[in-house]
């Protein structure tokens, strides 16, 4: 079984990640979203670099920029396409996949095995998370749908590379490498999509602020330190409290109506996150970590 402890600082990571919404509606509208993506990213990274006072060993460099990559530039760089191609809704439900893409990945990553218990808890939080905000206006994209796909087995990937590649540092030092990885790698990309960098108001530097601060640094702390003690496939149910926060704030200070079938979907996504936890945890291989039995 997993530590309550660690489990409800993990599940912290996506709850807080859920506000992004209306924290950027409020406080970012109409900015890029790689400009956002970077200055979320980077100024956090650099930060934390500063109070860990440590840089990866040379020989792991790639690694981390992988990482980088994975969690942070192509993540939320697919992200944000889908979510201004598809209706919110839409583009949540599609982010729901990405537990199956970790027990697949897990199996052929880490050589662990998949149990009956973990694929009917992925099953349940999509259904969940699509009754808790999918709607009648709901319609699709392909260039959209592909980029919520893509987004998902990004962050799925990364899930599972960052368990495989732990190089036994803190969770705080291990977080600042990736955010400053992956927000240089996101340098040249708002350098050529924006031509010309906006002027930001005291608005937009408290939304980014927040972002960068508490949506990046702090939540990928948790986030990764919870990679380090609890199975990737038991991690990514997490997932389901991102939506959930999104619209229960949105129904809070948007507005937004919460209906009785948003409802039944938020029972339906809790539980399949505690059954995920019931399911065994998986064997890592020791001796081949890259090959299932």
């Amino acid at each position: 079984m997993t530590d309550t402890r660690d489990l409800a600082l993990t599940a912290l990571a996506p709850a807080i990640w859920g506000s992004s919404y209306i924290v950027t509606t409020t406080f970012l509208p109409g900015e890029s979203p790689f400009l956002v993506a970077l200055l979320r990213a980077l100024p956090a990274g650099l930060l934390l670099l500063l109070l860990v006072r440590q840089l990866p060993p040379v020989a792991l460099l790639p690694k981390i920029f992988v990482l980088g990559a994975l969690n942070f530039s192509v993540f939320w760089a697919l992200l944000f396409l889908s979510a201004y191609r598809l209706p919110g809704g839409v583009a949540a439900t599609l982010g729901a996949v990405q537990p199956l893409f970790v027990m697949a990945l897990s199996g052929a990553l880490l050589g662990t095995q998949i149990h009956r218990k973990g694929i009917a808890a992925a099953f349940l939080g999509i259904i969940g998370v699509g009754l808790l905000v999918l709607g009648p206006e709901a319609s699709l994209d392909p260039t959209g749908v592909l980029a919520g796909l893509g987004g998902a087995l990004s962050m799925a990937a990364g899930v599972v590379l960052t368990r495989k590649w732990q190089p036994g540092v803190p969770a705080l030092t291990f977080t600042a490498w990736q955010l400053t990885a992956g927000g240089i790698l996101l340098i040249p990309v708002a350098v050529i999509a924006l031509p010309e960098w906006p002027t930001l108001s005291t608005a937009n530097l408290i939304g980014l602020g927040y972002m960068s601060l508490i949506g990046g640094a702090f939540t990928y702390i948790l986030w990764f330190r919870g990679i380090s003690r609890i199975a990737p496939a038991q991690i990514s149910l997490l997932g389901v409290f991102s939506p959930l926060t999104a619209v229960i704030l949105g129904a809070l200070f948007a507005g937004e109506h919460f209906s009785m079938l948003q409802a039944l979907g938020a029972i339906v996504a809790l539980f399949s996150v505690w059954l995920g936890q019931q399911a065994p945890k998986p064997a890592v291989a020791k001796t081949a970590p890259v090959a299932a039995e």
